[in-house]
Order: structure tokens, then sequence, then C-alpha cells
């Protein structure tokens, strides 16, 4: 994809990978608006980058999602890349019952706010020259995270709606791009400290080389060999994946 001169609406961009692509993409000069259900997030982000926009967001509510849908393509009608980022992450105790309230609320920001978001913005990207859409998913989604079993089956669930987007989208002027984190140090599980994940910062600064190429697939770090597990023999390196993390 292009890196400038994009108008960019990033979804969940008050933290984490969100903000720190939000930031990266502001420093090259694009219109960057960022989206979230914490207003002091909100602010402090856009505070610390001036010209950078926000709007409040509830992903998991269809009426939000398509109340900001119109007022992104009123107030920013170059909007030519949407990222869906928001996510949610909860160890799950999939070997018990699960909680209901936990499994509605991750497969309603995970899966379905993606799915909805891009619902809303993609009769408009598709009258943009070098739209995008990119989907935040993870390595979580080939190679899942036992104690958060949903959260890793929903990026599996990502992935496989974005190859399908990817296959409608491949006539149209809208590319679809999958990003694949592998473990990174954000607030997700508690990891801002998290020796054994990536620095956020190089995470990025990798992810935004790949982002300036015509990759599909942004996997940076660990992520390709996690990528490269799916298949008939796949278990074996999931125990080990496993096994490693509850060793610590």
């Amino acid at each position: 994809m292009k890196l400038t001169g994009n108008t960019i609406f990033i979804t969940g961009g008050g933290s984490g990978i969100g903000r720190g692509l939000a930031e990266a993409f502001h420093k090259l000069g694009n219109q960057v608006i960022i989206s979230g259900r914490r207003a002091e997030r909100l602010k402090a982000t856009i505070d610390a980058n001036p010209g950078m926009q926000a709007v409040e967001l509830d992903i998991t509510d269809p009426a939000s999602i398509k109340a900001v849908a119109n007022k992104l393509i009123a107030d920013h009608p170059d909007l030519n890349v949407l990222i869906n980022n928001a996510g949610v992450m909860f160890p799950d105790g999939a070997a018990g019952p699960v909680d209901d309230d936990l499994l509605t609320s991750t497969v309603a920001t995970n899966v379905l706010g993606p799915i909805r978001m891009t619902s809303a913005l993609i009769e408009h990207l598709k009258s943009k020259d070098r739209a995008v859409i990119a989907n935040v998913a993870s390595v979580l989604g080939y190679v899942p995270l036992a104690i958060t079993a949903v959260y890793s089956a929903t990026k599996a669930a990502l992935h496989s709606y974005t190859l399908s987007q990817r296959y409608l989208l491949k006539d149209t002027n809208v590319s679809v791009i999958e990003i694949a984190p592998p473990w990174v140090r954000t607030e997700l599980l508690n990891s801002s400290e998290e020796e054994r994940a990536m620095p956020l910062d190089e995470f990025i600064a990798g992810a935004m080389q790949q982002l300036g190429t015509d990759t599909n697939e942004i996997l940076v770090g660990q992520a390709p060999a996690m990528r490269a597990n799916p298949g008939p023999h796949e278990h074996a390196f999931v125990n080990q994946f496993n096994d490693m993390f509850a060793a610590g």
C-alpha cells in the first residue's frame, strides 16, 4: 500500500498496536482518525499527535458503527484506508464452562466488529483509488493459545473472512491486507512488561516496512513460523507452543 497521502480510520486506536500504527502513519503526513470506547485514551493520543482526530465508537454496537461510518464519510470524504484493529483478549477456560458474557463480547468485538465496520464503509472505499482494508488478526489464529481459546478462534475466523474478502474484491481498487502480530508488549494479557513479547516499537517498525510493499500479509518477528504451521500435523507445534507458554 502507499504510505503517504491517505485518510486512514483505525479502530481501537487509543492504545497498543492501534495507537502505534496511528502514530506511525501520522508522522508520515497522513490524515489519521482513531476510534475507541475510552474517551480519555483517545484524547491522550490526539493531544500527543496534533492534527490527528478521534471519534468515540462502540465496535460491539451496530448503531454506533453506522453512525460513525456516516460521520466519517461526511467529514472525511477522502477516506481510503480502514484498519480494523479493535480487539479484546481474556483467559476463558475452555476445559470447563465458558462465561457467556466473555464469549459474546469477544466474538462481537473481534469478529462481528470488523465485519460490520467494513460493511458500513465498503461502498465508499470502492469509490476511492488504491483503497485498503487492513484486518488486524493474530498468529494465534494459526497456532491457538489454549488459555485464550475464544480469542484464538475469533482470530482464526477473521483470517478466514479476510481470505474470502480479498478474493471477492480482487477485481476492484480495494486491497485487503491481514496484519498478524506475534506476541507484542501491549495491555492484552497484561503483556506490557513481558520479556518474551516483542517490543511494540519494533513490531510497528517492521509492520510499517512491510505495509509499504505489495504484500497482503504482514508477518513480523516470530509470525512467519507461526503462519507456516497449520497442516495435518499441526498439533505437535500447538502443544509445544502452549507448553512453552505455561512454563513461563
